[in-house]
């Protein structure tokens, strides 16, 4: 739209920012359409390798790289965040610490944000069709090849540190973003410095050494890939260090100096089914009706009832050596897929070793 002067284009942001106050983002930021380096730097991270089984991230890479080859009246693109930290008790870092409780990645422990987030934008974009008449528009929620975290920070949203995760220096990094790509010539955002400096708690802290290569994330090693996209067996050496994480990984945000201190998030994201410290064993007995029963409006049913089971049985065989444990093990043999028959003797050698283990020192 070219008929919107100067003044009523500010305007129009001024309204935007409030509007999104209003409908409960945290905060607003607007960026022109170009990306500039983050499309080498994805070419260069696909031609390593480094996107494991996640085909689509090659097969639409110049959608990502360009969001003109998605949308091509794209001429601003505007971002939003939502924050989804919720307080549990235990903390996090309790449940991580108890091998026979299951952690959940905090943002998939209440309603998925998907639905929420984009009737959000869509209201946002009723608001502003309101108040200047019908304009170009596209809404995406992790709906669509958008590079969300690059255009982030070009809005000026946060930076994107050594973690690979969108920063906010005063909040953190426990949000998620939409976007909006529209024709509109608004006035854009400064992009936010980066604040990493020289802390490298992150990649100290990653149990699967994923994050060696600062501001660079070698998926195949990430355990939220490997609990979450990752669809076939997961590699033997890898299987020790996910510990009891059974759906995503937090740790690299868990030590985070900007997480010191997180915001309470939108209150729908709060834990549901008592998620946000489960144990390993009620877990491993749900049924897919179960399983479908208490997922349902969550991110973890993406997951499907086969992987669930998979990651589970992993985590257990990175617990407790004891009689419970392996009774609940055997009893899933053969009642699932190939798959999960794979990860489960695995866990049951694992338990069988630690069980002996202790013998066998006592008599040297």
């Amino acid at each position: 739209m070219g008929d919107l002067s100067a003044d009523a284009l500010a305007d129009l942001k001024r309204d935007i920012q409030r509007w999104s106050g209003d409908l409960g983002f945290d905060s607003v930021g607007i960026s022109a359409a170009e990306l500039d380096a983050a499309g080498p730097a994805l070419q260069n991270w696909l031609a390593r390798g480094w996107h494991g089984e996640m085909a689509f991230m090659a097969r639409h890479a110049a959608k990502r790289m360009d969001p003109k080859a998605l949308f091509p009246d794209v001429y601003r693109v505007i971002s939003v965040r939502l924050g989804y930290w919720s307080e549990t008790e235990p903390a996090a870092e309790g449940v991580l610490r108890d091998s026979c409780r299951a952690y959940i990645a905090r943002y998939a422990i209440g309603r998925d944000y998907h639905r929420s987030m984009r009737r959000r934008l869509q209201k946002l974009a009723d608001l502003m069709t309101s108040a200047i008449g019908p304009f170009a528009y596209r809404a995406f929620v992790d709906s669509a090849p958008v590079m969300e975290k690059p255009l982030g920070q070009n809005g000026g949203l946060g930076w994107i540190g050594k973690n690979t995760n969108l920063i906010d220096p005063a909040t953190g990094s426990w949000f998620f973003l939409g976007e909006m790509y529209t024709d509109l010539p608004l006035p854009i955002d400064e992009p936010q410095e980066d604040h990493c400096g020289s802390c490298s708690r992150c990649a100290e802290e990653c149990p699967t050494n994923a994050l060696d290569t600062p501001y660079q994330l070698d998926a195949r090693r990430c355990i939220a890939y490997l609990t979450i996209e990752h669809k076939s067996s997961i590699p033997e050496d890898l299987r020790p260090m996910m510990g009891n994480r059974i759906f995503g990984c937090d740790d690299c945000q868990l030590v985070c100096p900007h997480n010191r201190q997180p915001p309470q998030g939108d209150e729908i994201f709060s834990a549901r089914h008592g998620l946000d410290n489960p144990a390993l064993l009620e877990l491993f007995s749900w049924n897919p009706e179960r399983f479908d029963h208490y997922t349902r409006g969550s991110a973890i049913r993406r997951l499907g009832y086969e992987r669930w089971m998979r990651n589970l049985a992993v985590a257990l065989g990175n617990g407790p050596a004891d009689e419970s444990t392996m009774t609940a093990l055997k009893s899933q043999l053969g009642t699932i897929s190939k798959l999960v028959d794979e990860h489960i003797e695995w866990a049951i050698r694992q338990l069988e070793q630690r069980s002996v283990r202790p013998n066998s020192q006592s008599r040297v």
